[in-house]
This record gives C-alpha cells, sequence and structure tokens, in this order.
C-alpha cells in the first residue's frame, strides 16, 4: 500500500526535535513492503498546501498521524501551547480533499487514545508501539475490511523485532539545520515509579534493549547519508540499572564512532567509571530527572533517591567535566512553603549546572498522579485531562512560589525559569548559528589552577 506519513509537532521548546518515532515506523511499513513517505508539519513551515499537492502525486491510500505531544507542559498560562487544536484543524483541512482512511498514533496520542481520536476526527488509532498493530491494520484495509477504532500491538517488541529508523531526507536535513541534533532509541520500557510518568504505561515496566551493534549500526549510517554532527539518545532513561548503556559505551568506542551525544539520566547507579567510560564513547552532556529538590517532594514524587544522591553526582560530572543539567519541579506531592524554600537552598549547592525549574506537574490518565489528585479532592473525577490540566500542592500558593523561583534565580544565566527564559536564551544562540542542545554552554567552570573561570564549551 501506499503509505503517507505527517508528523504533526511543531512545538520548538527547548529545541527543534526530530520525528524519530514516525521514520522508525517508516522503517517498520518498508520492511513489510509498502511504500512510505513522510512529512513533518514544523518542516512544512506551515504550508499546508504542500501537503495537498503531495496526496495529488503520490494518491496515498492510508494516511497516519504522529502525534508527539499533547502541549508543551508549562503551566504559567501565557506560554500554554496546546497541540491538539492543531491536530484538528489539520485532518479537517485534509478530510477537504482526501476520503481515505486516517489513522492516528504516536505517544502523545497513546495517553487519552479515544478522547483524542474523538477531538481530532480520525478514523481509527495505534495505541502503544505501531509497528505491529499498525501491520495488522493495514493488512485488514488492503482486505476491504473495516478494522477495530482502537488498535494495539499484541505483544512488546524485542530486540531486533524494534527497527532503527529511515529518515526521509528532507525531513532530517532540516532538523540538522535548525537544531543540529539527531535522535536515536537504544531501548524501550522503564522500571522507574514516578508519579507523574507516562513511559511505563506507554512502554512497560522491563527494560528492552536493542543490540549494541545494532544501535551503532544506525549511527554510523546516519554519519554516512547526513553528516550528522551531534546524537541525543531519547530513551526514558539512558542509565539502566541492568548495564545496557554502558554495553553501548563499550561498542561505540570499539568502533570508534567518534560523535558527541547526550541522554537523559537518573542521578543514579553513576559512578566516575561509569561517567569516564561515557566521556570516552562521546557524552558531551547529561539532562539528569532531578525532578524535585527537597527529600520530602523526592519522596512525594516516588524518585527514590534523595537529594545527597544529587549532589554527588553533581560534583563527580564537575570533576569530569561534563556538563549536566536538573529538570526541577515544584509544587509536586508533599510540597509545603518550608519544602519550596528548602528546595531553593539546596538548588543553591548545585555548582556548575544548569537547573531548569517549572511549577505544577502535567496530569495525565494512568498514572499515579492521577489518583493521588483525585485521593486529595484536588482533582474532579470526572476530568478528562485532554486540555492540559496541572497538579498543585494544596499547601503551596503557586504564585508566590513563581516569584520565589523568579527571584532565587534572577541575574542566573545557568538558572532557567520560567521555562520561557530558557527558549529565549537558546533563540538568540541559534540566530548566530549555534547549534546542539546549546544549554551546556551557559556553564561556567573554574579554569585549573587558574583563579579565572571557563565555559564548559571549553573545556
Amino acid at each position: 500500500m501506499r503509505i503517507l506519513l505527517i508528523a504533526t509537532n511543531t512545538e520548538v521548546e527547548p529545541y527543534p526535535v526530530f520525528p524519530l518515532g514516525m521514520a522508525v515506523l517508516a522503517s517498520a511499513l518498508m520492511s513489510f513492503g509498502h511504500d512510505v513517505r513522510q512529512l513533518d508539519c514544523l518542516a512544512l513551515g506551515g504550508n499546508r498546501e504542500i501537503i495537498r499537492s503531495v496526496c495529488a502525486d503520490f494518491r496515498p491510500q492510508v494516511i497516519g498521524f504522529s502525534l508527539r505531544n499533547v502541549d508543551n507542559v508549562d503551566s504559567l498560562t501565557s506560554h500554554t501551547h496546546w497541540a491538539l487544536l492543531e491536530v484538528r484543524e489539520l485532518i479537517a483541512f485534509i478530510r477537504s480533499f482526501y476520503d481515505g482512511p486516517l489513522i492516528m498514533g504516536g505517544p502523545g496520542f497513546s495517553l487519552m487514545p479515544e478522547q483524542i481520536l474523538d477531538y481530532t476526527g480520525a478514523d481509527f488509532g495505534i495505541v502503544g508501539e505501531g509497528e505491529e498493530a499498525c501491520r495488522t491494520v493495514l493488512e485488514q484495509l488492503a482486505l476491504g475490511q473495516t478494522p477495530p477504532r482502537l488498535n494495539k500491538g499484541t505483544k512488546r517488541l524485542r530486540n531486533k523485532e524494534m527497527h532503527g529508523s529511515s529518515p526521509s531526507p528532507e525531513i532530517m536535513n532540516f532538523y540538522l539545520r535548525e537544531s543540529g541534533v539527531a535522535s536515536i532509541q537504544t531501548k524501550r520500557g522503564c522500571p522507574h515509579t514516578c508519579i507523574y510518568c507516562t513511559y511505563p504505561a506507554l512502554e512497560g515496566t522491563k527494560i528492552r534493549a536493542r543490540e549494541p551493534g545494532d544501535v551503532v549500526d544506525e549511527i554510523i549510517r546516519l554519519k554516512r547519508d547526513f553528516s550528522i554532527s551531534e546524537l541525543f539518545f531519547t530513551d526514558s532513561v539512558f542509565n539502566d540499572g541492568l548495564g545496557h548503556w554502558l554495553e553501548l559505551a563499550e561498542e561505540m568506542i570499539r568502533r570508534e564512532v567518534n560523535i558527541p551525544w547526550s541522554g537523559f539520566f537518573q542521578p543514579i547507579g553513576i559512578t566516575r567509571d561509569s561517567l569516564r567510560l561515557c566521556r570516552r564513547a562521546g557524552l558531551k552532556a547529561m539532562e539528569l530527572g532531578t525532578d524535585a529538590a527537597s527529600d520530602a517532594t523526592l519522596q512525594g514524587l516516588r524518585k527514590g533517591f534523595d537529594f545527597k544522591t544529587v549532589e554527588i553526582i553533581n560534583a563527580l560530572c564537575v570533576e569530569e567535566r561534563i556538563p549536566c543539567a536538573h529538570f526541577i519541579i515544584f509544587g509536586g506531592p508533599r510540597e509545603t512553603e518550608l519544602t519550596v524554600k528548602e528546595g531553593i537552598e539546596n538548588i543553591g549547592r548545585l555548582q556548575h549546572c544548569v537547573v531548569c525549574a517549572f511549577l505544577g506537574i502535567r496530569i495525565y490518565p494512568n498514572t499515579a498522579l492521577l489518583r493521588h489528585a483525585i485521593d486529595e479532592g484536588s482533582l474532579d473525577p470526572a476530568a478528562s485531562c485532554l486540555e492540559p490540566t496541572y497538579y498543585f500542592s494544596p499547601h503551596i500558593d503557586p504564585a508566590q512560589v513563581e516569584t520565589q523561583i523568579t527571584q532565587a534565580f534572577k541575574g542566573r544565566r545557568d538558572r532557567l525559569f520560567p521555562p520561557s527564559k530558557g527558549q529565549e536564551q537558546m533563540a538568540v544562540m541559534r540566530k548566530f548559528g549555534y547549534r546542539g542542545i546549546l544549554w551546556d554552554s551557559l556553564i561556567r567552570y573554574p579554569a585549573p589552577n587558574e583563579g579565572e573561570a571557563i565555559y564548559a564549551s571549553q573545556a
């Protein structure tokens, strides 16, 4: 069949992110014998007429939509971006000239599939991992059958069943021009129990890793085909407890990949030796899911570590000259006026790093936070959560906390709040030609044996 895939994401914070899920699905569908084309709404620059033109030329038998984000999870209303309205308008536009089946999928869709399908007006939905479920739906359509409205794979894919990506050259080159960062997923599944997180529901609670050799093959192919110069591993947590991350680092060293990379890390299970191994493999920077800044709020989020552990990991990163960014949420369960004060003081002890702060936590279905908010009386049990809905501890005044964080971070280029402040800084840097994750250049290290400081990008 002729399949047109469209990535609907237009969010550019913290930087434009390549639609990896669509490229992985395209790889799987092409291996099944389908003729696949890919479009990306951000790369189209808002010009929907290109979609009409492609449909007229390609004559797709099915159009699939990949929804990466429902919104930008920024509780400050002046910066909230709700993506579903744009997606509904896009589908209505395509309906005006195309009468074939429209299928919705992607991680954002799988959070609230029935509600999103109703709201957007697509015909069918793929919940969770798309490779197997999408193949089944396409087979049914090819036979003239009507698939179920919502479809889910019958198993979690493992090892070589998980495809690498087949990027569209036009789309990949757009993202390399805009952000300079390519993306790869090395594993699926998350065993952690963070109260707000959707990954266990989307990918399962057990780690399913790709073979290190297959991942490195994909990196080498991307370097050959697209001359990529920086890579981000999109795993929910890169440093898994089973050691797959270290096996991959060793394989990258053995095969002399020589490309700088970064990823999402949990601030546990990290040693000096593991940092040095990853540094040799090209580790450029670490985005840490610290999430809270006091022991009480870390427990409220079910993080499984204390703030002392965060300080130790931060110190290790400083000693090894590996830039790290801590993403910290204020206002979660167990937050009080005292923990806000303590959290700001604790953040003050984190030296030579970036701290990105958020206020309030986006509530999604099938999370422990949803149940907590309902039990606590903070959320109406009938609430749909389709539009941005945030949790704030009943023991704080959000406006007052916003003022406290703003004042504490004032004058610090390495302390980003509200989230839009960081985007403004990054936008200026991109305007002057800088590419990459960019936040790492905001860190200043003390120069060895000298009184003056040097920036992380010069270390």
